[in-house]
């Protein structure tokens, strides 16, 4: 999301339980766009008390919520949520969107101690769980290198499910890499985030191209990038793949919130249209796209606003 990095004084034990009445919705009413504000707020103090908030709203039965409870603790990268997000790792009926989520935190907080429970899943039935136990995996090792990379500074302050590419290489070589199904899923990785990082139109349009790849993760992740990069040029690809009614849920829910995040005028009634779908994850993702256009174009210095009510 383009909102990730924010700075936040610490705040009073009432404050803290304010903001987990908003997260959990305590009172049956606090709509889902301000319990993503709430959330984001914890996700700037990432102290243990904040970490035990958002593990409490685990029990939410939004598959979409659970998603980003997990894709936070992961950024939050306190090593007091491992226990939460095993559990939901573990938990086979959860939505395998949420399990996948809490894979890649683990791998995003980068704890030796995480690597059992990821090798015990790697074989998972689940692709999208599977693959992203992969990928935690490489990129725990690939933190615990002695030989460290350099590596360019990026805009970007997220914890990416794999580093960018180290070799300074041209958009058409880290296109080939990216497309070649036969790399390593990490190495693909590393290509993509790197091409995230050029954010010309030319990457966006070289990016682009993985829509066809036969992984749903993939494409997934093509979308969550897009939305960090904010690029207009994205905008057509995004309303094409929220548009496929076939295609999976995590990668609509993903277009969805990338184009709130870009929030041009033409995503706004493309978001509109979608807010009805008949897919829960989808719908709610354009609520919560809606209210981050609302937010881009408000002229707001922050999207976690939980402290200021």
């Amino acid at each position: 999301m383009a909102f990730d990095d924010v700075q936040i004084t610490k705040p009073t034990a009432d404050t803290y339980k304010a903001l987990e009445a908003d997260l959990c919705n305590t009172s049956g009413k606090t709509p889902l766009h301000e319990r993503f504000r709430a959330l984001f707020t914890l996700k700037a103090l990432a102290d243990n008390e904040s970490v035990d908030i958002v593990g409490r709203a685990f029990a939410d039965e939004s598959a979409l919520l659970k998603h980003e409870l997990a894709y936070v603790l992961g950024q939050m990268k306190n090593p007091h949520a491992h226990e939460v997000l095993k559990k939901v790792l573990g938990t086979m009926d959860e939505d395998p969107m949420v399990r996948h989520e809490a894979a890649e935190a683990l791998g995003a907080i980068g704890s030796l101690d995480s690597l059992p429970i990821l090798e015990e899943y790697l074989k998972d039935e689940c692709e999208v769980v599977s693959q992203t136990c992969e990928l935690a995996i490489e990129k725990i090792k690939y933190d615990h290198r002695k030989e460290k990379e350099v590596l360019a500074e990026s805009s970007y302050s997220s914890i990416d499910p794999a580093p960018p590419t180290a070799v300074e290489e041209n958009t058409e070589q880290l296109r080939a890499i990216y497309l070649n199904q036969k790399l390593p899923l990490f190495e693909r990785y590393r290509a993509m985030f790197a091409l995230r990082n050029q954010c010309t139109t030319e990457s966006v349009l070289a990016l682009a191209d993985g829509f066809d790849d036969p992984s749903a993760l993939f494409r997934h992740e093509i979308a969550y990038v897009f939305g960090q990069m904010q690029h207009p040029a994205a905008v057509p690809s995004l309303v094409k793949v929220l548009s496929k009614l076939d295609e999976a849920n995590m990668v609509r829910h993903e277009a969805a919130e990338a184009l709130g995040s870009i929030a041009t005028p033409e995503c706004y009634p493309i978001l509109e249209k979608f807010r009805d779908d008949d897919e829960r994850v989808v719908r709610e993702s354009c609520i919560v796209a809606l209210d981050m256009y609302a937010y881009e174009n408000s002229g707001d210095l922050q999207y976690a606003d939980g402290l200021s009510k």
